[in-house]
């Protein structure tokens, strides 16, 4: 095997694991650098005397660690530094950010009234590591949207990243698969490809997962879903009654599977909680954080889930080293038990839903029919290329967050755009929606002159 063809590479090994290890040192001394092309699975299968699937093994875990990159008949390359999308504010610039995905700060509650009378007695090591009062309010809480019958414990987590990369982690091992929902919340993509897991996506429509792509997945092999049951992060499709009748007959044969529902949204939400764990299903997880309503700062989640799953997942929250710090599960029990926070959340999720849906009118009387989902943001249908209207949109002041980002799989450059809003005044909403139409159009120009061309003409930056 050679790069520039005179550097032998000394790519060894006869299991995925081994081979994976090989290529990874010869990265990490440089002796691979990025973009140099990886020799063909046939060609490292012959060389290495290993069947075809322990090449492919080999490159599957590297691919899902973002060390090589495959593009099917372009072959395995090595991955350069690539930007990684985050949710937040964009750094450095002087344009107007639509794609933070934040809440508003404005109704967030200030929590220095509830601070004064939280703090007691110091927590020591070995005592329980959920607050009392936080474990009632919790429980009271999670078993409102669970059947009656269900036996339920809680864990408290610094978030819901942090929930589900635990329960990720106590269930699965590296190269098990995951169905994550297509186009996906971009921290469950990031925490899934990081650990090595390999995603599988699953596609949304208007009613949250879809029945054939839960199938396909559960068909693929995977070993866990995590599914957004309501306020769908980018498309804020909420699952029906109906959908989640369907997805838990489809999960009936397979019990074992981890479900792990991400119901980030929850007091926030205008829509009614609709769970695709049936009364059958053995390993599963419910978690709901703090961080929409109480701050993104506000760094804790409740996870509620079975006996058997709760009991591993303790396993990795050992007392004295991880556990969440009980003022700050104090503060988050002062503020969730306070009537007048409790009707600003309401207050809240009643003004992100009407300046949602204030822009989508905009947008449609602008040519673009848009129906608002729930949740922080608009997930718009431009029927044009994202990147090409983003691109449109910053020169006319405006940072937007295209579609792409949020996919799964490679295919097809997205037509969406997921915009955050609802902390616009009116004036700029409309101006907002004004600019995304004529982007829209200025974008639907370029690629018709770009065709006309060949498509072979590149649209000017």
């Amino acid at each position: 095997m050679r790069r520039g063809g005179d550097v032998t590479i000394q790519i060894e090994g006869r299991s995925a694991a081994e081979i994976a290890d090989s290529l990874r040192a010869l990265i990490e001394r440089g002796t691979l650098r990025p973009g140099d092309a990886l020799p063909s699975v046939r060609a490292l299968a012959e060389h290495l005397g290993v069947n075809r699937n322990t090449a492919v093994a080999a490159y599957r875990q590297l691919t899902s660690a973002g060390v090589v990159i495959t593009r099917g008949r372009g072959g395995t390359r090595v991955a350069g530094a690539t930007h990684v999308a985050q949710e937040g504010f964009a750094a450095d610039t002087a344009l107007r950010d639509i794609g933070t995905g934040n809440p508003d700060a404005a109704y967030i509650p200030d929590p220095s009234r509830a601070l004064a009378g939280i703090v007691r007695r110091p927590v020591l090591y070995g005592e329980p590591v959920i607050d009392p009062d936080l474990e009632r309010w919790a429980h009271a809480w999670m078993s409102a949207d669970l059947p009656p019958s269900t036996e339920i414990r809680l864990t408290v987590t610094s978030g819901a990243a942090d929930a589900v990369e635990r329960l990720l982690a106590q269930a699965l091992t590296r190269d098990d698969a995951v169905a994550l929902e297509d186009p996906c919340f971009l921290t469950s993509m990031h925490t899934v490809r990081v650990a090595g897991y390999r995603p599988v996506p699953v596609a949304v429509d208007d009613e949250g997962m879809t029945v054939s792509g839960l199938r396909a997945a559960l068909e693929h092999g995977v070993r866990a879903v995590i599914c957004t049951p309501r306020a769908q992060n980018p498309t804020g499709a909420s699952l029906s009654d109906r959908r989640a009748a369907q997805l838990r007959a489809v999960l009936r044969d397979h019990p074992y599977v981890l479900v792990i529902e991400d119901d980030h949204y929850s007091l926030l939400s205008r829509r009614p909680y609709h769970s695709l764990v049936g009364a059958e299903h053995r390993r599963w997880a419910l978690v709901r954080s703090v961080s929409k309503f109480l701050g993104p700062d506000m760094c804790l989640a409740v996870t509620a889930s079975d006996p058997e799953t709760a009991e591993r997942l303790a396993m990795r929250l050992t007392p004295g080293t991880t556990w969440v710090s009980h003022l700050l599960q104090r503060l988050v029990h002062a503020l969730a038990t306070d009537p007048e926070v409790a009707t600003g959340i309401r207050a809240a999720g009643a003004h992100y839903a009407a300046r949602n849906a204030a822009f989508a009118e905009l947008l449609t009387a602008e040519g673009i029919p848009t129906q608002h989902g729930d949740g922080l943001s608009v997930w718009v249908r431009l029927g044009a290329p994202a990147y090409a209207v983003s691109e449109q949109l910053m020169r006319r002041g405006w940072l937007a967050r295209p579609g792409d980002e949020f996919a799964i799989g490679e295919g097809a450059p997205s037509d969406r755009l997921r915009l955050t809003v609802h902390d616009l005044d009116d004036a700029d909403l409309q101006k907002l929606a004004a600019d995304v139409g004529a982007s829209v159009r200025a974008a639907r120009e370029l690629t018709r002159a770009t065709a006309g061309r060949g498509g072979s003409a590149m649209i000017e930056r």
